[in-house]
């Protein structure tokens, strides 16, 4: 049963057309990710929704509640972006109850509901440093709780870990994940990373040109990309004749190996594997391989029917 719907939603800068005829439905404790590049609406979406934007046409429906129209702080929406936006004289605490001090909320709910957030992020022994003595990512968890201790009926997150490094956005991930789970929050996540969405994801929506190229499970879109767009941005280099192979499923062997010939035009050193890019009569094909080549090398490059992805042809 939907719980967030967008029908035929249209979207539109000066004359530029930035979401087309948008229908999209998002179930109730869903966490479902806006994927794409950048330009391709997802932002856009997630502004109008949150009622930053005007939308040219088309509905927002919440909960059987139509906010199309209405006033951005009367729909009772979280946001936590890019930037972490606190207060930099405020400590922990005060950043997460401002929202509340807003509303007058009581003291006594007040703390009690701000120790809750808090909590919830892991924080509870944070709350009165400011955020200058916070880490990214405990900046980050502060930023989350004061969306999250207003309890908004749904939570957008607009690329919320893109500041983190590597090793702390996977930890973050982990994070966000635990936190919609324990509270059941409905989110909507904007992201351009492809492991982040696959890592974090009920459903993962792929948006081009502010169109819907595929809306799936993680799974599926990572097995079964609809399209050749699709295909391409989710890492299957190799795509030929509507078969489409990522670069670890083409073996690069000997000359003369079964295969297709070709010569090897770079050569990357990834960690794990070796990668390589071969020309042959098809085009260039990456693929890696377990013996040892160079540049100018001839070599043979197998691409196995049986591991290929069948896609369809992107509108």
């Amino acid at each position: 049963m939907s719980y967030l719907s967008l029908e035929k939603l249209n979207i539109a800068y000066g004359r530029a057309a930035a979401v087309h005829d948008l229908d999209l439905v998002v179930g109730r404790g869903e966490l479902v990710s806006l994927l794409g590049p950048s330009g391709c609406g997802k932002t856009t979406t997630m502004r109008a929704i949150a009622g930053l934007l005007k939308t040219t046409s088309g509905r927002i429906v919440l909960d059987g509640d139509d906010i199309t129209t209405r006033p951005a702080h009367q729909r009772r929406l979280g946001l936590v972006f890019q930037s972490y936006a606190l207060f930099p004289h405020l400590s922990a605490f005060e950043n997460v109850a401002f929202g509340l001090r807003l509303q007058k909320v009581a003291a006594a709910e007040l703390q009690q509901r701000v120790d809750a957030a808090l909590a919830s992020v892991g924080l509870s022994g944070f709350a009165e440093r400011l955020p200058a003595r916070l880490s990214g990512g405990q900046q980050q968890r502060v930023a989350l709780a004061r969306a999250i201790v207003l309890k908004p009926r749904l939570l957008l997150l607009d690329e919320p870990l893109s500041n983190l490094d590597a090793k702390l956005r996977v930890e973050m991930r982990a994070e966000l994940r635990r936190i919609q789970r324990e509270l059941g929050i409905t989110m909507l996540y904007v992201t351009h990373d492809q492991d982040e969405a696959l890592s974090l994801s009920d459903r993962i929506v792929i948006l081009r040109d502010g169109r819907i190229e595929q809306d799936a499970t993680p799974e599926q879109l990572y097995h079964h990309p609809a399209t050749a767009f699709v295909a391409s941005f989710m890492g299957y280099d190799n795509l030929f004749d509507n078969l489409a192979w990522r670069p670890g499923q083409v073996a690069v062997r000997a000359a003369g190996e079964p295969g297709e010939a070709g010569t090897v035009k770079a050569r990357s050193y990834l960690g794990e594997r070796v990668e390589y890019l071969v020309d042959t009569a098809r085009g260039a094909v990456k693929g890696v391989g377990a013996g040892h080549f160079n540049e100018g090398d001839r070599v043979s490059v197998l691409l196995d029917p049986a591991l290929a992805a069948r896609i369809g042809v992107s509108r």
